[in-house]
């Protein structure tokens, strides 16, 4: 096998490890009760933590035998690999409408991160990274402060996902930045900027995990796939010296691309927003004026029919309806 096509088959293989564990990270904030952001106690948050794991060390491998522009958009293809495996797993479908979204999130993405060239990228200096590193800070609290205020629960897991999402795109470009200064040599001379990206990449664990309570599977892990690259791709443009190809022309269609996929993103949202928890469908049914007769109590139900004149006053009055299984 080609040292290329290693590289493509690891880099699919990478997308379907972050495939399943975003599919396990889903269930668990379905299934488990506890925290929101560590469900140190739930098995299945430490299996998505492997698959995590498996997953980052596919992608640097992947790296390692193919180029960046061909491994980067093959990474896109873990929300498209997830909808399958998420139907065929745990049996949870996608309307037209969240595989249309997926579909032009995916391929905005690939065409963005395609156009993007980085070989003339550059280094960071210590003052750079330490300036980087606290603007994400500050926007991953502006993110998260803005989640908690957010009333619907998908939009606030939206959010949730960004903020995931900008983790872990500076997690890349700090290991970007490590990887290119250490040397077997001095194999510590690069632990604060190994610590710094170590808090990036769990915070960006925990804030996905979060993500997915209340808004499904597609919407959260399809803004966190855009949000990573995407964030690393502008880091890479104002602070490695990496370009756009094609000049003017890979400029506008960047842009292009990234409204399609931002467009994607918004089908998502959307799509889970109609079929969110305070929908119809989660809420107990109650008979309305057009399903024909009106409401009648049902068994066992108290009805109060206030004082009766010349009656005792503790006197209970209690109701009970005929009415057993639909029948008058």
């Amino acid at each position: 096998m080609s040292p290329l096509m290693l590289s493509v088959a690891l880099a699919l293989a990478s997308a379907v490890a972050y495939a399943a564990a975003a599919i396990v990270q889903e269930r668990v904030a379905t299934s488990a009760a506890g925290p929101r952001y560590a469900p140190l106690r739930s098995p299945g948050w430490w299996v998505s933590v492997v698959l995590n794991g498996v997953g980052a060390t596919l992608h640097v491998a992947a790296l390692a035998y193919g180029p960046l522009s061909l491994v980067q958009p093959l990474g896109a293809l873990t929300i498209v690999f997830a909808l399958p495996m998420a139907a065929l797993f745990v049996g949870r479908r996608a309307g037209r409408r969240a595989w249309r979204g997926a579909l032009m999130a995916t391929a905005g993405l690939a065409g963005l991160l395609s156009l993007t060239s980085g070989a003339e990228a550059g280094s960071l200096a210590d003052g750079e990274r330490w300036l980087l590193a606290g603007a994400t800070f500050g926007a991953v609290v502006v993110l998260f402060t803005a989640a908690h205020l957010v009333g619907r629960s998908v939009l606030r897991s939206v959010v949730l996902a960004a903020a995931a999402g900008v983790s872990f795109g500076i997690a890349s470009v700090l290991t970007k930045a490590v990887a290119e200064e250490w040397t077997p040599r001095a194999p510590l001379a690069e632990w604060t900027g190994l610590l710094v990206l170590s808090v990036f990449a769990v915070a960006g664990l925990l804030l996905s995990q979060a993500s997915y309570r209340g808004a499904g599977l597609a919407a959260p892990l399809a803004t966190v796939t855009v949000v990573n690259p995407v964030v690393a791709a502008a880091v890479g443009l104002t602070l490695f010296g990496e370009s756009f190809r094609y000049g003017t022309a890979g400029t506008v269609a960047a842009l292009i691309c990234g409204t399609v996929a931002a467009a994607g993103l918004v089908q998502l949202t959307l799509d889970r927003m109609a079929v969110a928890p305070e929908s119809p469908s989660s809420a107990p049914e109650t008979p309305s004026a057009s399903d024909g007769d009106a409401p009648r109590p049902e068994i066992r139900q108290g009805v109060d029919v206030g004082a009766v004149p010349g009656s005792r006053p503790d006197l209970e009055v209690e109701v009970r309806s005929r009415a057993v299984a639909g029948r008058p």
